[in-house]
């Protein structure tokens, strides 16, 4: 039996995905979340962490069945299902958007406290859980060295949050856009700037030359990208048309590309923006 466990190692490398050269994605039931790990010759990148150090633990362990080299990680962004599990892969470098610690500092303990009362047979599991923000940070971007192999970690500008960032893998054009992409469902704007997610969505199609993988979901390729663009597009529009006449969220709602459930947090925002508030 290996020291990490009794999975068998062709069961462990089935569960991981290999979309280029030594790039792999793994997409977990909890939170439908989609994570990545870029391979170099020195170190590996692991591209978030999961929601808890219980799930940042198990992420790592499955790591190991693929690389035993030294590990980096970066988080796309501070939400709680992409950084919650960094405290599982310490004492590695961590890297992230300034904003993104700034938000981990700040926000975690009533995130923490939160996901405990929506799902309290696992409160202890997320009530426990040391937040680890990231001491390696950026406002712009920063390229790794992984051996042989470079990372882009860029800020292409606001969106799904304040703080998300894009990795590129330029050698096999791989890009992992976090949850300014969303597969397995609509976008989520809690923390979003509807009226920015266009033009950084926009940029982020410059660099998608070849597999784009999602914060959630399965991965896509550019042309997804741009139907999400115009989704996101049209929503922005509609409340800059809607606001100037007169007309509010409310009124925008009925036309707006998305679910209403998540039109009318998304038009709030985008409003709140248009007035300044944000």
């Amino acid at each position: 039996m290996s020291a990490y466990g009794p999975l068998s190692t062709s069961r462990a490398t089935r569960m991981w995905r290999e979309v280029a050269d030594k790039v792999y994605v793994r997409r977990y039931v909890d939170f439908d979340v989609t994570v990545g790990l870029v391979v170099g010759d020195e170190s590996s990148l692991v591209i978030d962490t999961r929601g808890s150090e219980r799930q940042g633990r198990e992420l790592f362990g499955e790591i190991r069945w693929i690389t035993h080299s030294n590990l980096i990680v970066a988080n796309t962004h501070h939400h709680y299902d992409h950084a919650f599990g960094n405290f599982a892969f310490l004492p590695s470098e961590m890297w992230a958007h300034e904003q993104c610690s700034a938000r981990l500092r700040a926000d975690s303990r009533t995130t923490q406290y939160a996901l405990a009362a929506a799902m309290p047979e696992f409160a202890y599991e997320y009530t426990e859980t040391r937040i680890t923000p990231p001491t390696k940070t950026f406002r712009e971007g920063v390229q790794l060295e992984l051996g042989n192999r470079k990372v882009d970690l860029t800020h292409l500008g606001r969106g799904h949050t304040d703080n998300d960032i894009v990795i590129v893998v330029p050698d096999v054009h791989v890009v992992f856009a976090g949850d300014l992409v969303e597969q397995g469902g609509p976008p989520a704007f809690e923390d979003s700037f509807p009226m920015d997610w266009p033009g950084t969505l926009g940029r982020l199609l410059e660099v998608a030359l070849g597999p784009v993988v999602p914060g959630h979901g399965e991965v896509v390729g550019r042309s997804f990208v741009e139907g999400q663009l115009a989704d996101l597009s049209a929503l922005a529009q509609l409340a800059r048309r809607v606001r100037f006449e007169g007309g509010s969220a409310n009124d925008a709602l009925p036309l707006a590309p998305f679910p209403a459930r998540v039109a009318r947090v998304a038009l709030t925002r985008a409003f709140a923006q248009l007035a300044g508030e944000l």
